[in-house]
């Protein structure tokens, strides 16, 4: 970390590239000659000269992180889901350092690529440690009835998103650099953060449109959720409520319990219209399949018996995790050329001959440092198995390289599709881990938390230099920041959770259903008897998804000219995983977006992603503030009495 950067003298940052449009559909050529464009026209004359890593965008994004930390570790025990805090932290930061200079508490203005440095200490505090705590965690915790003691959760915790951290540096050159994916949330905070700073005309038309987009989006969250929280005789008049009402008359019980419903939720339409229209409709097409073909036929046939997500998707992510990991790996190890390239460093490493340093490496995140965070973290994460759980150190050693190839597979899925599989990424190690060692419970819950915790923060570090890569930010001083984060993220969701569950009957509950946790002692519980615990349905789902996920990576090799009109397999495997309507909002945004590029471009390069930016701005600042207004004094009495 440093303290403010002072540019080269005679060279000021020029503030008017804030205006210039961000290139998001990449560059092309060579991965040598991609990687020259994006120094010549991205990175010099910003990167280079401002202002970046500095003490006060760290300790802004280690507070805004802290808070927001409370408010994922809340949503994750009461619905199960999470959501990225870096467009919120900057527009918040943005709002604050504003008050700050016009009240002389602050000198300059935070450039924008403090701001972006700030959202990633952020994002790591607020979002990538929580996510454990209320899966794995939470899940242990009903199972023995008792938490583990404090100082092994701290320990856990933090290793673990060390190991995650760390994990995403060699993907990043290859996945963001080279391949170019879109990792939607990414391009949202760039876009986000560009409108805040921007002066142009242009910039100055996509800025207003983030703004109206993002109140209109505020207001639909309120009149959705925040109806009821002003009195109980509004609720009925929420959006919500009157959704309900209409699936109710068109769906009816049956099929809404298969989630073959309609929800109101415009930040899933915005992400459907950044993720672009293959991917979206991929995800719709899987999850017709499933939702509403393959599900009703398994019921039909009195497979499967239960009704609601939580009993079904028990049956469905078997083939999605499948045909995700399958297309993953496979598309990772064809590109074996990419792979060596990564890891060109590694002689060096070991005192062999040395590459003479390139620009480009002197940017980037040294190799070293991902073999230095890795050792460290098995290390760790070894003993904390065996004093924890007993568990052997080889089988910590397997959980650990496997984590690294599953989070490969979850970071390609989280750039095409904007969701990272945490869950599906934890479902595989939990079925490795009941063959190699079934009737183990604890160890089944942890090593699959070591996998789905290294997806989770591998991911996350990647969404966030999607966006520094698009501004022109210095990746390695990125990383630095985000690396930040992780210590007060780990004390804030571990002491938060430790309050907040004082004991495994809250759990469950009314007040915390913890529906992921739900999911992980209920898979825990089938492999307790081994492998051959699972149901034939499941295992002929695991050889079909793996059969399809081959097949569509080959495929667009086999036929180019036809591979933007082939499905994704990541998309395709994602859809068995969650909620059908996720998948159709997805598809009514990308088809939107996709409409109108091509019937006005002009119109689509200036308002597609500011518009869809500014409501995920907008629908996730309106959630936090209900979120805190209906929570936030239970929470402060739990966390601080009184």
């Amino acid at each position: 970390m440093s303290h403010p950067e002072v540019p080269p003298a005679g060279n000021p940052p020029d503030e008017s590239t804030n205006d210039q449009p961000l290139r998001i559909e990449g560059f092309q050529g060579t991965p040598e000659e991609i990687e020259q464009q994006w120094l010549e026209q991205v990175y010099r004359g910003r990167g280079d000269r401002m202002p970046q890593l500095t003490l006060r965008a760290v300790l802004m994004g280690t507070a805004l992180g802290g808070i927001l930390s409370l408010t994922n570790l809340y949503i994750g025990l009461k619905a199960g889901w999470g959501f990225g805090v870096t467009i919120t932290a900057c527009i918040v930061s943005y709002a604050v350092w504003s008050v700050f200079l016009r009240l002389g508490l602050a000198k300059t203005p935070m450039t924008i690529l403090e701001n972006n440095c700030m959202q990633s200490t952020s994002s790591a505090a607020g979002y990538s440690t929580g996510t454990t705590l209320v899966s794995a965690f939470a899940a242990y915790f009903m199972i023995n009835n008792q938490a583990l003691p404090l100082g092994l959760t701290l320990a856990w915790v933090f290793f673990l998103a060390v190991l995650g951290v760390t994990m995403a540096i060699p993907m990043k050159r290859q996945m963001i650099n080279v391949e170019q994916l879109r990792f939607p949330t990414g391009i949202a905070t760039a876009e986000t953060l560009r409108a805040l700073y921007s002066k142009g005309r242009r910039a100055a038309q996509s800025a207003r449109a983030l703004s109206y987009a993002g109140v209109a989006a505020a207001v639909s969250q309120f009149w959705t959720d925040g109806l009821r929280l002003v009195s109980t005789r509004l609720e009925p008049f929420g959006l919500g409520a009157l959704v309900d009402r209409f699936d109710q008359v068109v769906f009816g019980p049956a099929w809404i319990g298969r989630t073959v419903t309609f929800v109101w939720d415009p930040i899933f339409i915005a992400a459907g219209a950044l993720m672009g229209i293959r991917a979206a409709a991929s995800i719709f097409l899987g999850g017709t399949l499933c939702w509403a073909v393959f599900v009703p036929l398994m019921q039909a046939q009195g497979v499967i018996t239960g009704t609601g997500y939580r009993s079904v998707v028990q049956w469905t992510l078997w083939g999605g995790v499948s045909c995700m990991v399958v297309s993953g790996l496979l598309a990772f190890f064809m590109q074996w050329r990419a792979i060596a390239r990564a890891f060109r460093g590694l002689r060096g490493l070991f005192g062999g001959p040395a590459n003479a340093a390139s620009e480009m490496d002197a940017l980037e995140t040294p190799l070293s440092w991902f073999f230095i965070g890795q050792a460290v973290s098995l290390v760790a994460l070894c003993w904390l198995a065996k004093v924890s759980f007993n568990m052997p150190i080889w089988q910590s050693v397997i959980a650990v390289a496997m984590s690294f190839f599953l989070a490969l597979v979850a970071c390609r899925v989280t750039g095409e599709t904007d969701t990272t599989p945490v869950g599906a990424m934890g479902k595989v190690t939990q079925l490795v881990f009941g063959a190699l060692n079934p009737g183990n419970m604890n160890i089944n819950l942890m090593s699959a938390n070591i996998t789905s915790s290294a997806a989770i923060s591998s991911a996350d570090l990647l969404t966030d230099l999607k966006s520094g890569y698009l501004l022109g930010a210095n990746p390695r001083k990125q990383f630095i920041a985000q690396f930040c984060g992780i210590f007060i993220g780990t004390v804030a969701t571990v002491f938060a959770f430790r309050l907040m569950v004082p004991t495994a009957s809250v759990l469950g509950s009314d007040q915390f259903p913890a529906p992921a946790a739900q999911t992980w002692r209920v898979v825990a519980l089938a492999l307790s008897k081994g492998f051959e615990a699972l149901e034939p349905v499941k295992l002929w789902s695991i050889a079909l998804g793996g059969l399809t996920g081959a097949l569509l990576t080959l495929l667009p090799r086999w036929f180019p000219r036809q591979a933007k009109w082939l499905p994704s397999a990541s998309g395709i495997g994602l859809s068995w995983t969650f909620h059908w309507y996720y998948g159709f909002l997805f598809f009514v945004g990308a088809l939107a977006a996709w409409g109108l590029e091509r019937r006005r471009p002009a119109q689509a390069e200036l308002y597609n992603y500011p518009v869809a930016s500014g409501i995920i701005a907008g629908g996730s600042l309106m959630g936090v503030a209900l979120i805190f207004w209906e929570n936030g004094p239970v929470v402060w009495h739990q966390l601080f009495g009184g």
